[in-house]
């Protein structure tokens, strides 16, 4: 256990510019008292004891605004930053060197026994206020975005955001954990795409109307002998493109 809150205890100093000196992030870092309760509960959890050790959580939440059931595995490593409003339930289960920004939740979606919170593998940074809800898989390195919901498993070196969460990177260039502003915005992408669609559509229509005022004849008069406008070819590979986000968007590219 000591190894481990040493572990604990050095991350915070790896991760978090503000860290000044020793003394400091012991007395002033909720994150670390909370893991610092919790590892005890855990202890006294495994050794089959009641009631204290959901006291000593109760205490924890208390004093750090952090509710860890003393059931929930914690890797070494974890940093939980600021903290207030984190929930990590039961059977929860998170990997080494794990950075948890504040208003998280790992619970469960029902009141099904077992297992029936999420497991977080090595690595994994959840943004403030992201909820990983269920008996889900969240493999290594994966990114969940500020205020995303995750209802499902999501494979190792992803990032995910939204609601619901949807996979908008796979693995490919490293990204620094803290760089939570360099998110993707997948929603912002597709509301682009469908605004250009309609620009484009509109655009055809104009020229439609501004070729029968001209002729004085239907808007027949001008498809070619096979049947298409003339201004098809105006944006089809723009569209095909743009199709592809869509799809992806609304299929939640794998998620």
């Amino acid at each position: 256990m000591l190894s481990t809150l040493l572990a604990d205890f050095r991350i915070i100093f790896d991760r978090d510019p503000a860290a000044r000196n020793w003394l400091e992030v012991l007395f002033c870092y909720p994150g670390l008292q909370a893991l610092l309760f919790h590892r005890i509960a855990h202890w006294l959890y495994n050794l089959g004891i009641p009631f204290i050790p959901r006291l000593i959580s109760h205490l924890a939440r208390f004093l750090t605004g952090i509710e860890i059931h003393p059931g929930a595995q914690i890797g070494c490593g974890v940093f939980i930053d600021h903290g207030m409003g984190v929930v990590i339930g039961e059977t929860a289960i998170v990997g080494d060197y794990g950075l948890i920004y504040q208003g998280v939740t790992l619970g469960g979606t029902g009141k099904e026994t077992g297992k029936r919170h999420p497991t977080l593998g090595e690595n994994v940074v959840v943004g403030a206020g992201a909820k990983v809800l269920g008996n889900i898989q969240i493999g290594n390195s994966v990114r969940i975005g500020a205020g995303s919901v995750v209802l499902r498993d999501v494979p190792s070196d992803c990032t995910v955001v939204g609601v619901p969460g949807r996979i908008v990177y796979r693995s490919g260039v490293r990204v620094n954990p803290l760089e939570h502003g360099s998110l993707p915005d997948s929603e912002a992408n597709v509301i682009r795409a469908l605004v250009d669609r309609i620009e484009s559509l509109e655009q055809q229509v104009q020229n439609l109307q501004q070729q029968q005022q001209a002729t004085g004849s239907l808007v027949g008069a001008v498809v070619d002998s096979s049947g298409e406008s003339d201004d098809t070819s105006f944006s089809s590979t723009s569209c095909h493109l743009r199709d592809k986000e869509i799809r992806e968007f609304f299929d939640g590219t794998g998620i």
